[in-house]
Formats: structure tokens, sequence, C-alpha cells
């Protein structure tokens, strides 16, 4: 079974994951991961879960095969594709020893350091650690984190826990956009021989807020007004991403008439300005009955305006 190309591989197996043969050397195995990371890692793919999850699978296989350890454990049949530890074969208790005295059943798997140097050697492991191994770089792992609108807008610190009970201190940067991919550096799979750690990968869910929306770096609010804002302007309190304003509502305005409040929008970030907020105006009319305005109306109505043909309504 191999990789499609849509990235579907039922199969948990490294070899197919990677959609290299079992016979595959060092070189085969790099070539196949470094293919298919370009394809599918989440830098590339922002706001892609299946392409997150596809990335996982392949730096786990990768994790698995390009470790000598490892790759002979799991040809022998010793641990499975997590690296889980399986029932030992019969085959391998037939034999007492190997080639080198060293036992089939055992749990150090023949190591030639000439060997591994050659199909290693060129895999950017990295300066030879104690013991004579490489230094390899751990594997990158990737989570997924929900958040409010407002954390997302303004920036904020959440604590994230993983599956293995740690937890990660994530720093959602100001103008986090819904499924935004943020990197983590160094807080992935541990290396191997020493080397340096994987990064994570931590996909952004912003959660929907009440009253704003977001359309890219402005924000836009819906504001209910009463009749007498709308008829003789005034100033009223406005809801904002960073705390309430003052809103000058000029005399005679509508329903749908947008204001806007310059650089009330989401921060800035670099040589980026900060957006705008814009408020969309609601007239409403008091619940219930009011005499009074009934009254006023009555009185008023020889005054006629028609409003359906301006909209394009004429009968």
């Amino acid at each position: 079974m191999r990789v499609n190309d849509s990235g579907d591989v039922k199969s948990t197996d490294p070899y197919d994951v990677l959609g290299v043969a079992r016979t595959a050397d060092a070189a085969a195995i790099k070539t196949a991961y470094r293919k298919l990371a370009k394809r599918w890692h989440p830098d590339l793919n922002p706001g892609d879960a299946a392409a997150a999850e596809r990335f996982k699978q392949i730096s786990a296989a990768y994790d698995l095969l390009s470790d000598p350890e490892k790759k002979t454990r799991f040809d022998r049949g010793e641990i499975d594709a997590s690296g889980q530890e399986q029932a030992p074969r019969g085959f391998y208790r037939d034999f007492a020893e190997g080639p080198g005295g060293t036992a089939y059943g055992s749990e150090q798997p023949v190591f030639d350091e000439d060997l591994f140097a050659d199909l290693f050697g060129g895999l950017g492991a990295g300066p030879r650690g104690a013991g004579g191994h490489r230094h390899r770089r751990g594997a990158d792992v990737s989570y997924s984190l929900r958040i409010d609108f407002l954390d997302a807008v303004n920036g904020a610190r959440r604590r994230l826990t993983l599956p293995d009970g740690r937890a990660l201190e994530v720093t959602i940067p100001p103008g986090t956009q819904d499924r935004q991919t943020l990197r983590l550096k160094g807080q992935g799979q541990p290396g191997l021989g020493g080397g340096p750690a994987g990064d994570a990968y931590v996909e952004v869910h912003v959660q929907p807020h009440a009253w704003f929306t977001r359309k890219d770096s402005d924000i836009h609010l819906d504001l209910p007004v009463s009749l007498t804002e709308a008829v003789l302007g005034g100033k009223v309190p406005v809801p904002t991403i960073s705390g309430e304003v003052m809103l000058t509502i000029p005399r005679g305005s509508n329903t749908g008439t947008v204001l806007r409040l310059r650089g009330r929008g989401v921060p800035g970030r670099g040589t980026d300005p900060a957006g705008d907020q814009y408020v969309r105006l609601k007239v409403l009319l008091p619940e219930g009955e009011d005499a009074d305005l009934a009254r006023f109306v009555e009185g008023w109505a020889g005054r006629t305006y028609d409003v359906r043909s301006k909209a394009g309504m004429k009968p």
C-alpha cells in the first residue's frame, strides 16, 4: 500500500505511510519523508486539519524508520508501529546467538557503527553524541486549541494540556485567525542521542462572539439605537474589542447607517496598522404600544414619504 495523491492511506504500517518498500534504504526513506513533509507540513497547509493529521502520521513513521534500533525491532516484530512492545516471535528463540555473539532474541540489536554511519550519515543527524550515536531531531507533533474571540484578536496566553499530562503555555499573538497554526519551537518529541526536540504545531479554533464579527483586520458590530437617538442624534456607549467608547450618532440616522471607529479594529503588527471598527445602526421602536408615539405619528401622518421606491420596489 502507498500514499496516493490525495494523501489517503488506510494502513498504520510506517512503510505504507511513507510509501516505501520494506527493502528501502535510508536514502529512499529520507527522500520519501521530505517529499511528503513538503506537501503536508502544517505551515504549508494553514487551517487544514487533515493535512496536520497526515503530517503527524508521516513524522511518526519517519521517526521509527530513521531510528536504526526502532527500525530493526519493528522489522523483527518486537515493537508495533507506535513503538509499543510486541510478543517475541518464536523464530528468534530457536537460535541462541547470531553473528558476533549477539542473541537474536535479546533486547539489543546488532549494532555496526560503520554501517550506521553509512546509512545515516547523510540524514542531517548532526554530530555524534555519547557512545558514538548521532544526534537526531525529534518528531514534530500537532494539537488543536479552542480560544475566545477576544483572546484571538487582542492576544493572550493559554495553557494546553497534552494527552500525556504535560502542559504547554501557548502564546496567542494579537490578530490570530481561526484555524491558524502556531509553532512552538522545541515542544515536540525528544530527539535521539541528545538531539534537539521537534516542534509542536497548535491549530487555533476561534469561538464566535455574541456581538463582534471580523473581516480581515476590521471588526463589525450591529448597534441598536432608539428612535430618539436616531432622529435627534447624540452620544451613546459602544463596545469595542478593547473596551467601551462613546460614539456620536448623527441627527437623522437610520437603520443601516454605518459609522467608523478608526483604529478600533484588530491591533496592528509590525508595519501593519490597526484595523477599524464599523458600527451598523439598527433603529428599534419601543416594545409594546406607546400611546404618545402613536398620537405623534397620527398627527405627522400627512407628511408621507415613499420608502419603497428608493429601494426599487415600485408596484
